[in-house]
């Protein structure tokens, strides 16, 4: 709890709650101990890299006062730069993909950033953004970074993305279960939540197992069959390398559909009370099969990436009486 007043709003990022998922895992034996990282200012865990890479580029000089920034972005890491370059006065540009919700897009703007939306790869339906479309804003991000000699967030490689995580994140988690941890969950978007949790993790137990989550149609990362990269999981799974992710803490990769991942989101908001998006409903429904069958009697933690409120324009809440 926190007892002190904040000096911004920087300081109310990290430090989220765990939750017991007891009701959604009820007859099954192990836990699942889900962090709620949707409770952070922007509403998502991407606060905490885009506070801690704008923290570390300070440090080393690679960014001035007053220099705009830029990133590529599906909306959270968006928002998380929108919220720090507001408090400590850096013009931000969010460079995101028309297939992404619009409430993403809507919230940056609120927040005092300028978005530029770049149209999908042809044949890319609205709501499944692919590694093509992102080809397609990573190319204008580079573009309007070397137009306004302006500083690249970069957090599919800055170390600063692995770093919030490894160094808060998953200190965090130790010490919220009180070490009670042998298995970490986590879909793939850039890697940096995977890679920190679970390098930390393993210097406190090396024997904890993590699984890295990927779409089903775009099992990319797995090496198996590629059957439709326009999946619905937004935030990830792009069919692409990840350079912040070690292989070698991938104990395996659980494949999930875009029906496993929507009906996993929507019994996590009528059972547990906790509203969030696509993605949390994969790590959820990831930790639920590994309870099922590999994992029976662990205690699995996973982070809640993102808030509901991010897609009430997708199929996600619609008609899910």
């Amino acid at each position: 709890m926190r007892r002190k007043i904040c000096s911004s709003v920087l300081e109310a990022i990290g430090n989220t709650p765990m939750v017991n998922l007891s009701r959604l895992a009820a007859g099954l034996e192990g836990q699942i101990f889900a962090k709620l990282e949707y409770l952070n200012p922007g509403f998502s865990k991407k606060d905490r890299i885009a506070l801690q890479i704008i923290k570390e580029a300070e440090e080393n000089g690679s960014l001035s006062p007053g220099q705009t920034v830029v990133e590529l972005t599906s909306g959270n890491t968006g928002t998380g730069l929108a919220i720090v370059c507001a408090v400590k006065g850096y013009p931000f540009v969010a460079v995101m993909s028309k297939g992404n919700s619009m409430e993403r897009a809507r919230m940056m703007k609120a927040l005092g950033a300028e978005v530029v939306l770049v149209d999908q790869a042809p044949g890319s339906p609205p709501g499944q953004v692919s590694g093509e479309d992102l080809a397609l804003v990573e190319k204008e991000a580079q573009r309007i970074t070397k137009e306004r000699k302006a500083f690249r967030a970069d957090q599919f490689n800055r170390p600063g993305n692995t770093h919030a995580h490894e160094y808060y994140t998953a200190a965090e988690m130790w010490e919220q279960t009180e070490g009670r941890i042998d298995v970490f969950v986590d879909f793939a978007g850039t890697g940096g939540t995977f890679a920190g949790c679970a390098k930390a993790l393993k210097r406190y137990k090396k024997d904890i197992r993590c699984y890295l989550i990927e779409p089903a149609t775009a099992p990319y990362l797995a090496k198996k069959p590629l059957t439709n990269l326009n999946h619905k999981i937004q935030g990830g799974g792009y069919a692409m390398d990840l350079p912040l992710v070690d292989s070698e803490l991938i104990e395996d990769y659980i494949l999930i559909s875009d029906e496993e991942a929507i009906n996993a989101a929507r019994e996590l908001a009528k059972k547990e009370g906790i509203f969030a998006g696509f993605s949390s409903g994969a790590n959820v429904a990831a930790a639920l099969k590994l309870l099922k069958e590999r994992e029976k009697g662990a205690n699995i933690v996973l982070t809640i990436n993102d808030s509901g409120l991010k897609y009430l324009s997708t199929d996600l809440w619609k008609d899910n009486s």
